[in-house]
């Protein structure tokens, strides 16, 4: 399936919300397009490259559909939009079109198994209530999880990992194997 990306300093991961300002050409058009079709675009990271201006020279592998669920006007006159990531998917070839849309060819990954939280998830628990208490915290629109892969990622979302770690995180299915690197992850940051 061919989907237009949205190359970003940050990964989304399945659930979490994000508020994108829009004023390139190229994106206002993925945005009527996305409206009209009732569709979704990629967000991906940007391992080399920049936000703005050409399309990215490097982006990740893996990224995450969002959907637009709020759209406004801003007091400075451009185009707010909150989207929400729904389902990964891994790039399979991407291509630059002349306006600079980075666009791909995307295979969709497929649901992650999930349980629901237990008492071993309490410390990682008590980060995310430590976390939306944040100031910062309304800008990511975290919502109480329900279940293990929630709760991991909306960790992996908020905290400030290497994008390399945070593309490991989206790319695993096990949920024993994400608790176990989000724990390894939560070490080097307090080591650092």
């Amino acid at each position: 399936m061919s989907l237009p990306l949205f190359p970003l300093h940050q990964l989304l991961f399945p659930g979490c919300m994000l508020d994108l300002q829009l004023f390139e050409p190229r994106y206002l058009d993925m945005l009527k397009t996305c409206l009209k079709t009732d569709t979704g675009f990629g967000v991906v990271g940007i391992l080399h490259g920049q936000e703005v201006g050409l399309a990215a020279s490097h982006c990740t592998p893996l990224g995450c559909e969002a959907l637009i669920r709020d759209w406004h006007l801003q007091k400075n006159g451009l185009l707010g939009i909150r989207v929400q990531a729904v389902r990964r998917f891994r790039v399979l070839s991407s291509w630059v079109q002349p306006d600079q849309l980075l666009q791909a060819e995307v295979a969709w990954l497929p649901e992650r198994p999930d349980s629901a939280l237990t008492q071993a998830e309490e410390d990682l628990l008590g980060l995310w209530q430590a976390l939306s208490r944040h100031p910062q915290a309304a800008t990511l629109a975290l919502t109480p999880p329900n279940t293990q892969h929630q709760l991991l990622d909306q960790l992996a979302y908020a905290l400030p990992l290497p994008m390399e770690h945070k593309q490991q995180l989206l790319a695993l299915e096990s949920v024993q194997e994400r608790l176990s690197l989000m724990r390894h992850y939560l070490s080097l940051l307090q080591n650092q």
